[in-house]
């Protein structure tokens, strides 16, 4: 078996397993980003999904300039291109966490980039909310944080567990972008070490190792979504 590997494969083997081009070296990036950026950038969808829908006309806490100036917000930054995005705030970058290259510095463009994009489904998920147990809530004398968390986040616990699996495996994919311009891991031993170098069985495997990992994403998010719609 390592013999076929071997032969079939040789610049994956040749690349090894550790060191600066290493595939686990890869693979760690890979989930640093992922894992750094989906909280921050989830964070931040959160919040501007949730205050779209409080501020909305029928939201609980009605306010039209901020709803407003929040929907434009997520609506300018869904549409605008990671791959933009990432050469637009590259002086907001090298601020943050100075360096405009990296896989640190690749963390700020892939927040901003997927929270524009969580939130809307944060919005699309709350609106569900029916409203009359909001109106419960609120007769019973809830407050403002009372009713986000036991009535909207609570209610559609299951639903914002499915976004948030479709937020990670989209974010994934913009890691694999992020990467393919230098930011490492698996996009940039896909591309640098494999599609410019005709090394095919690197782009390969690099593609196989990202697509196994969107797979885990979608297993364990299906999981805990049932087990959340069965309590």
């Amino acid at each position: 078996m390592a013999e076929w590997f071997a032969h079939t494969f040789p610049n994956v083997v040749y690349l090894g397993w550790t060191g600066e081009t290493g595939w686990w070296t890869a693979i760690v990036q890979t989930l640093y980003m992922t894992f750094i950026s989906a909280l921050i950038g989830g964070l931040l969808g959160l919040i501007f999904g949730i205050g779209v829908v409080v501020t909305a006309e029928d939201g609980i806490t009605p306010n039209r300039p901020l709803f407003w100036i929040l929907d434009k917000i997520v609506s300018i930054g869904r549409a605008f291109p990671f791959i933009i995005l990432l050469a637009a705030i590259a002086p907001l970058t090298k601020i943050l966490v100075g360096t405009q290259i990296g896989v640190t510095a690749a963390l700020v463009p892939l927040a901003l980039g997927v929270a524009p994009f969580y939130a809307r489904q944060v919005q699309a998920s709350l609106e569900s909310v029916d409203h009359g147990k909001v109106e419960a809530a609120q007769t019973v004398g809830a407050d403002f944080l009372d009713i986000v968390f036991t009535v909207y986040l609570r209610e559609e616990l299951a639903s914002l567990i499915r976004v948030s699996t479709v937020t990670s495996i989209s974010l994934i994919g913009l890691t694999a972008m992020a990467g393919a311009i230098g930011a490492g891991g698996l996009g940039n031993t896909a591309i640098s070490y494999g599609y410019n170098r005709f090394a095919n069985d690197v782009t390969w495997f690099a593609t196989i190792l990202i697509l196994i990992f969107v797979l885990l994403v979608q297993l364990v998010g299906d999981f805990l979504a049932r087990r959340v719609s069965h309590r």
